[in-house]
């Protein structure tokens, strides 16, 4: 589109199915340049990809045409089923259903960085629960504790 300037960030945050800590050390930076692999064949940017054994944060800028369910699906859809075509683990690996997606200011996009790249020293101090929970109280999200982590 002529003379359309945009610049639109999100975080995003999903665990692993019943928050298992099943993302491996030795094989976590693959599953990351796989990743990374799926958003730019979508024409989007990723900024940072990390995280802990049971979830993943992701930083991206995306376009305006870009349906931020339908990438998530992708993502979520592709690396799942490619972990378990690798047999990196002894069970079926699926993402839980669901995800976290909050949009980020440009002035935020450095701290927001330095906040995924943390995460191992992070969740000594804090659960996964405990940081989507804040997450959510922060961004004025409403929910109900007792379905915030519903597998059905």
């Amino acid at each position: 589109m002529a003379n359309t300037y945009t610049q639109l960030y999100f975080h995003i945050v999903f665990a692993v199915k019943g928050r298992s800590n099943y993302i491996s050390e030795q094989w976590k930076d693959e599953l990351y340049k796989y990743i990374a692999g799926i958003i730019a064949n979508k024409n989007q940017k990723l900024m940072i990809v990390n995280g802990v054994p049971n979830h993943i944060h992701l930083l991206i800028g995306t376009k305006p045409n870009c349906n931020l369910s339908d990438l998530i699906r992708d993502i979520k859809a592709n690396s799942s089923k490619w972990i378990n075509e690798k047999k990196w683990t002894n069970i079926h690996f699926e993402w839980q259903t669901g995800f976290g997606a909050f949009t980020v200011s440009q002035s935020g996009v450095p701290k927001v960085i330095e906040y995924i790249k943390n995460q191992e020293e992070h969740h000594r101090k804090k659960t996964f629960k405990e940081e989507y929970i804040e997450f959510l109280k922060a961004y004025q999200i409403d929910f109900k504790d007792e379905y915030l982590f519903d597998e059905d």
